[in-house]
């Protein structure tokens, strides 16, 4: 998984791409839809973990975790990776959510000739 990518996201998320978006915590509610877009661009699996105020989701690719909204948290998570079906993360997220979310995303990689898989 590029690097880059975390930064690409954090850049990208707004009110538009999670309701519970704030511009002080940019990563707040982003976690289903960042995790469905980690895994079309780069394959793996969606893991998931109980939170608060329900379920975080992230990735794990490459045999390693990844976990692009983990700054939503002021406190360390202590990762159970239970596997997660696509369906989960769906659930809390709108196609539109998703669509503008990807469409940045992968405009910016092709911007920056980023290779996403």
């Amino acid at each position: 998984m590029p690097v880059q990518l975390r930064s690409i996201m954090r850049e990208r998320w707004s009110i538009e791409t999670s309701s519970l978006w704030l511009p002080e915590n940019p990563a707040r509610g982003q976690c289903d839809v960042t995790s469905l877009i980690v895994h079309d661009l780069c394959g793996g699996d969606i893991l998931k973990n109980r939170a608060p105020d329900g379920w975080h989701f992230y990735n794990w690719a490459n045999g390693e975790r990844h976990d692009l909204t983990d700054s939503q948290f002021s406190f360390i998570i202590d990762y159970s990776d239970l596997l997660s079906r696509r369906d989960d993360a769906l659930a809390g997220t709108a196609l539109k959510q998703r669509m503008i979310l990807r469409n940045r995303v992968v405009r910016r990689i092709e911007f920056c000739g980023v290779n996403a898989v």
